[in-house]
This record gives C-alpha cells, sequence and structure tokens, in this order.
C-alpha cells in the first residue's frame, strides 16, 4: 500500500477517472451522481447523461473527491465534498443532518476489483480527509454500512463501518440497524 498517491479529480485527471469506471461508470451508470440528483432524475439520466453532469461539476472545479493511483494509472475513488452538495442526503430520513454544523460528506467508493480487500479504503478516507481539510473543512462524514453477514462489495458503495472506524472516525447517530453516521473533527486544534 506505501506505494499509492492520492490525487483530487480535476478537469486534468477527467480520464483517469473515466478509465477507472469503465463504460458502465463504475455501478451502472451511476458516476457518483446518487447522492447529487433526485431519484427520477438520476434514473433518468443514468450512464452517459450522470457521466456528462459530474464531468461539468469537475470543469467547474468544484470539490468532487480523490482519486488513488498506482504505478500512474487510477485504481480507486472515494467522492467527498460539502454536505450541501449531495441534496439526496436532505431527503434521507436515516442520514438527515445530525446537527447544524457544517460538514463535508464522504459518500462513495469505488476500487478497481484487483485492488478490493486490500486496505485501499481507509487509505482513501485519510486522503479525503486531508483533501477536505485543505477546502476548509472542520468535519468529515461518513454514511457506511454495517451488514450483518456478509454483502457483495457492489452493495458496499458507501463503505463499510469498520473502514472508517480504522482511519479514526466515530459513530455519531445510528437511525437504521445496519446504516450509522460516523465522523471526524478534523479542527485544527485550539491552543
Amino acid at each position: 500500500m506505501s506505494g499509492l498517491e492520492f490525487h483530487p479529480l480535476t478537469p486534468e485527471r477527467w480520464g483517469d477517472l473515466e478509465a477507472l469506471f469503465g463504460p458502465r461508470g463504475a455501478c451502472a451508470g451511476c458516476w457518483c451522481m446518487f447522492w447529487r440528483l433526485k431519484r427520477s432524475e438520476w434514473t433518468r439520466q443514468k450512464g452517459d447523461g450522470n457521466r456528462r453532469a459530474l464531468r461539468k461539476f469537475a470543469e467547474a472545479g468544484d470539490p468532487l473527491g480523490v482519486l488513488a493511483y498506482a504505478e500512474g494509472k487510477a485504481v480507486a475513488w472515494c467522492a467527498v465534498g460539502p454536505r450541501e452538495s449531495y441534496p439526496a442526503l436532505e431527503r434521507s430520513r436515516i442520514l438527515k443532518p445530525v446537527d447544524d454544523q457544517p460538514v463535508w460528506s464522504v459518500t462513495c467508493f469505488f476500487v478497481a476489483r484487483a485492488w478490493r480487500r486490500k486496505g485501499v479504503t481507509p487509505k482513501l478516507l485519510e486522503a479525503a480527509v486531508r483533501y477536505a481539510r485543505s477546502r476548509g473543512a472542520k468535519i468529515v462524514e461518513g454514511y457506511p454500512v454495517e451488514p450483518r453477514g456478509t454483502m457483495p462489495d457492489a452493495f458496499a458503495w458507501t463503505g463499510f463501518a469498520g473502514a472508517f472506524r480504522g482511519a479514526g472516525f466515530v459513530e455519531v447517530a445510528r437511525r437504521s440497524a445496519g446504516r450509522p453516521i460516523f465522523r471526524r473533527d478534523i479542527s485544527p486544534p485550539r491552543h
């Protein structure tokens, strides 16, 4: 894992994300737009429409996430940005805000099959925290799953609770048995 490098998604790195996601857009045409759109809109533009929408955000310079690279090739992705850029979170009964503090949200992971189950996710989380801090975030929040049994990787796109714990996040709410809300305070220490 020491050979991994992490870089924010920029317009110059868009081709790397496309190569990682492949022609199907990571998970059946999602293109990491699930939390950014109304469900009907997300479904209607699934595939190429979602790809174009995410690319517009990238070209506008919006904070979208971090890519992990190995030997110059993107091998994993973590979406992170201000919570307000994910309107679908606001509509969720289970993931509604914990309080009125401004947070950045980690909403999605995509790890290339050859790199799964190798400890990439906690490192991606660390990179996401560094990126959020560099953009002024004080709190980073995530919405992982905590399954009771085994779960196919494709259904764990918000991450597993264990990875968040391993990256220094703590559980702050649980409105559903398998869906905790984790946070990590990254504000500078007071002297």
